[in-house]
C-alpha cells in the first residue's frame, strides 16, 4: 500500500501508466488494416467496375465495418434513440406491370407493419430535438416474408460509398477525448470531415434546414434514400425510389424552440406519437414511388445509383400507391421498439438491389451489427422480428435458440427427410436475384458520374422559401460558430460559395470571415496513388431551377392534432371557455387549460373549471398555439408574469395567438403594438379566424418583428 500511495503522491497514476502502452496518436504513420497491411485506397470499396456491385472479397471494407458494427453494445451505434408503433398498410392500386411483390399487387391485403422513428447521432438518453437526421424504418410483415424499408426523413445521404460510413459516424459522434458534445454536429470533428467530403454538400443543406428539427414524427416525410429495383413476373426490371408523404403535412419547430423543448421535455416526440395513437388520432402516410425504366437509366444529368442525389419530382412525379396507418402503441418498449431488427437486405420477390455502393455496404452491415446487439444469429426468433410465414431451414443452434427442430436431418440436399424442406421455384414464390450482366475489372474507384457535388445542393437551397433560407443561413452560422478551428470554418464557407453566393457571404459575415473561391474542388475520395486531376468535381445544369416538393412552405396545413393552450384564471367566462374548447376539439385539435395553479379555478358563474397544467410545469414550446380565454376580471392573468412570458415566447416562435376583448389586456402588456397587429394574432375572439391561423402552423414573417425577449 505504501508503494502505491507513494506513486500517487508523486503524480504517477498506476492506471494511467498502464494505459500509456495502449495509446497511439498515429502521427506521421501510414493507414493500415488491423493486420498491419498498408491501405492504398480508404475512399472506395472494391467493385466490379466503377458502377458495379461491391465485391464480397473486399476484406478491407468487411474488416472496417465489422469493427464499427461491434463498437458498442447493446444500444444501436446509430439510431439509438427511437420511438415505435404498430399499424398496417393498404394498397390503392396494383403495380403488377412493374413488380410481382404481392405487397404491391394485392389491393385486398391489409399488411401489418411496425415503424421505428429515431435520431441518428445521439445515445438512448439524449433528447428528441437535436438538429439531426431522423430514421424512418418500416417492417412489413407480408405473406411472402418480412420486407424492411429502412430509410430516413431526408432523401439523400452524406456519403456515396459505405467504406466511409464509420468515418462519418466517428466524426459526428461526441469527440472521443472528452465525449462532448452529445447528439450534436456543431463541433470540430464533424465539420472537419465535411470540409474534406464535398459529396456531403447536398445532405448538409437538408441537415441545416428545418427538416432536421421536425414538429412531430407524425409530420415528417420518409424516404428509402437509395434507388432499388422492381422486378415483374416476366423478370423485367425497373428502378424505383420510395417516398412516405404524411397526411398532416411536413412541419418543423424553430431552432430556439427546439433547444427549449429539450429542456422542458426531452421525450417530446416520443410522447407526441404515443399520445396521438392513444387518443385515436392515428398518424397516416401515403407511400409514393418514382419509377424509372431501365431504358431511361442514363437520361438524367446525375447518376441514379448515387445516394447523394434525388430525382426531382418535376422530372419523375411521385405516384401515390397506398396508405400506412399507425394505430397501436407497443406493449413493451424494450421487447418491441428496442429489439426490432431492421435490414435493407430483408426483401421479398419482386424487389431487388442496385449497385449503389452505399446500399451494397449496408447489405453486409445490418446483419452484422445485430449479432452484437441481440446476442447472436437467432435474433429473427424474437417475437417482434418473426415473419408471418413459418420458418423452415437447416440453420441450427446458436445463442438464444427458440425454435425446437425435430428429426436428425440438418442439411440439404438430403434423402432421409424426403428432401425437405424443398427449394421453391420462381412460380412458387422462390426468390430469384435479378440477372444483371457484369463484365468489368475489379477496381477501387468511383464513377465520374458521381462527381457532381453541388448542383443538387443549389437546387435544394433555391427551392426554399425566404424564411427557410434564413433558417439555413442561421443554422450554418450556429453550427460553424461552435467550431473552434478557424481553418475548418473557412473551408466550409468556401465550399458554400459553390452552392450559393449569397448563402456563403451571409454565413461568412456572421462568422467574421470572407468566402474565397476554392481551387478546383475535388471529390475528397482520392486514393493514395490517384491523380487529383482525374477527381475534379463539376456542376451539372439541371433541367429544373427549383422544386416545389423541396419546400415545406408548400405542405398540407391542418388543425388536426394541434395542441392548443387555453390560458385562464379565476373569473374565466365558463360558458365561453366550454364553447371554445368544444369547437377546437370538434375540428380535431387537443386543448389544455393552463392556469397559475393546478387543481381548479372558479368561473364567473361560480362553477369550478378543471386545470390541466399550471404554468409551473408546462411551457409554450410544448404547444402549437395559445388562446387567452375571456374573463370577468381582466387583471388576474395580466398580472401573472408566467402568463406574460408564455404569450411572448409563443409570439417569438411565430405561433397563432388568440384573445378575446378582455384577453387583450394581457396582450397589451406582453407584446408591443406592432406585434399585436401582426399576422397570426387574433384579437377579436373570432374562433374561426383563430382555427385558420392554427392550421397555418407558423407565421415565419414575424421573425422580423421586434418583441420583448421571452
Amino acid at each position: 500500500m505504501e508503494d502505491n500511495n507513494k506513486s500517487y503522491h508523486n503524480g504517477n497514476d498506476p492506471k494511467a501508466e498502464q494505459l500509456k502502452a495502449y495509446t497511439s496518436n498515429h502521427q506521421g504513420e501510414y493507414l493500415n488494416t488491423n493486420q498491419g497491411l498498408k491501405i492504398n485506397d480508404d475512399q472506395n470499396s472494391l467493385k466490379s467496375g466503377e458502377r458495379g456491385a461491391t465485391l464480397l472479397e473486399d476484406f478491407i471494407l468487411r474488416e472496417k465495418i465489422t469493427h464499427f458494427d461491434h463498437e458498442r453494445i447493446p444500444e444501436r451505434i446509430v439510431h439509438a434513440r427511437g420511438s415505435g408503433a404498430h399499424g398496417f398498410f393498404e394498397l390503392y392500386e396494383s403495380l403488377e406491370p412493374y413488380t410481382k411483390a404481392k405487397l404491391f399487387t394485392d389491393t385486398s391485403a391489409k399488411t401489418p407493419v411496425f415503424v421505428r422513428f429515431s435520431t441518428v447521432a445521439g445515445s438512448r438518453g439524449s433528447t428528441d430535438l437535436p438538429r439531426d437526421v431522423r430514421g424512418f424504418a418500416v417492417k412489413f410483415y407480408t405473406q411472402e416474408g418480412n420486407y424492411d424499408l429502412v430509410g430516413n426523413n431526408m432523401p439523400v445521404f452524406f456519403i456515396q460509398d459505405a467504406l466511409k460510413f464509420p468515418d462519418l459516424v466517428h466524426a459526428v459522434k461526441p469527440e472521443p477525448h472528452n465525449e462532448i458534445p452529445q447528439a450534436a454536429s456543431a463541433h470540430d470533428t464533424f465539420w472537419d470531415f465535411i470540409g474534406q467530403m464535398p459529396e456531403s454538400m447536398h445532405m448538409i443543406q437538408w441537415l441545416m434546414s428545418d427538416r432536421a428539427i421536425p414538429r412531430s414524427l407524425r409530420m415528417m416525410e420518409g424516404f428509402g434514400v437509395h434507388t432499388f429495383r422492381f422486378i415483374n413476373a416476366e423478370n423485367k426490371a425497373s428502378f424505383v425510389k420510395f417516398h412516405w408523404k404524411p397526411l398532416l403535412g411536413v412541419h418543423s419547430v424553430a431552432w430556439d424552440e427546439a433547444q427549449r423543448i429539450s429542456g422542458k421535455n426531452s421525450d417530446f416526440h416520443k410522447q407526441d406519437l404515443w399520445d396521438a395513437i392513444d387518443q385515436g388520432q392515428y398518424p397516416e402516410w401515403e407511400l409514393g414511388v418514382q419509377i424509372v425504366t431501365e431504358e431511361e437509366e442514363h437520361n438524367f444529368p446525375f447518376d441514379l445509383l448515387d445516394p447523394t442525389k434525388i430525382i426531382p419530382e418535376e422530372m419523375v412525379p411521385v405516384r401515390r400507391i397506398g396508405k400506412m396507418t399507425l394505430n397501436r402503441n407497443p406493449d413493451n418498449f424494450f421487447a418491441e421498439t428496442e429489439q426490432i431488427a431492421f435490414h435493407p437486405g430483408h426483401i421479398i420477390p419482386g424487389i431487388d438491389f442496385t449497385n449503389d455502393p452505399l446500399l451494397q455496404g449496408r447489405l453486409f452491415s445490418y446483419t452484422d451489427t445485430q449479432l452484437s446487439r441481440l446476442g447472436g444469429p437467432n435474433f429473427h426468433e424474437i417475437p417482434i422480428n418473426r415473419s408471418i410465414p413459418e420458418v423452415h431451414n437447416h440453420q441450427r443452434d446458436g445463442m438464444h435458440r427458440m425454435q425446437i427442430n425435430k428429426g436428425k436431418v440438418a442439411y440439404n440436399p438430403n434423402t432421409l427427410a424426403g428432401g425437405c424442406p424443398f427449394q421453391a421455384k420462381m412460380a412458387e414464390g422462390g426468390f430469384h436475384s435479378y440477372e444483371e450482366r457484369i463484365d468489368a475489372k475489379k477496381v477501387r474507384a468511383r464513377s465520374r458520374s458521381f462527381f457532381d457535388h453541388f448542383s443538387q445542393a443549389t437546387l435544394f437551397y433555391n427551392s426554399q422559401s425566404e424564411a427557410e433560407k434564413r433558417h439555413i443561413q442561421n443554422a450554418f452560422s450556429f453550427e460553424l460558430g461552435k467550431v473552434m478551428v478557424e481553418g475548418i470554418r473557412q473551408r466550409i464557407v468556401d465550399m458554400l460559395l459553390e452552392v450559393d453566393v449569397d448563402l456563403a457571404h451571409i454565413v461568412a459575415a456572421n462568422l467574421g470571415l470572407l468566402p474565397k473561391k476554392l481551387p478546383q474542388p475535388v471529390t475528397g475520395s482520392i486514393p493514395a496513388d490517384g491523380d487529383p486531376e482525374a477527381h475534379h468535381s463539376f456542376k451539372e445544369e439541371l433541367p429544373v431551377a427549383a422544386s416545389e416538393a423541396l419546400s415545406m412552405q408548400n405542405t398540407i396545413r391542418d388543425i388536426r392534432t394541434r395542441r392548443i393552450a387555453l390560458l385562464a384564471a379565476d373569473g374565466v367566462t365558463g360558458e365561453a371557455l366550454v364553447q371554445l374548447k368544444s369547437a377546437l376539439v370538434e375540428a380535431g385539435a387537443t386543448c389544455k387549460v393552463i392556469a397559475p395553479k393546478q387543481g381548479f379555478i372558479s368561473s364567473d358563474d361560480g362553477e369550478l373549471v378543471k386545470v390541466d397544467e399550471s404554468f409551473l410545469i408546462t411551457s409554450s414550446v410544448l404547444y402549437d398555439a395559445v388562446f387567452i380565454a375571456d374573463h370577468s376580471n381582466t387583471t388576474l392573468l395580466a398580472d401573472c408574469k408566467d402568463a406574460l412570458h408564455f404569450v411572448a415566447e409563443a409570439f417569438k416562435h411565430c405561433k397563432a395567438i388568440g384573445a378575446t376583448e378582455t384577453g387583450n389586456s394581457l396582450l397589451q402588456i406582453a407584446l408591443p403594438q406592432e406585434a399585436i397587429q401582426s399576422a397570426g394574432v387574433i384579437t377579436d375572439g373570432n374562433t374561426g379566424a383563430f382555427m385558420e391561423a392554427v392550421a397555418q402552423h407558423r407565421f415565419w414573417e414575424r421573425e422580423e418583428t421586434p418583441v420583448v425577449a421571452a
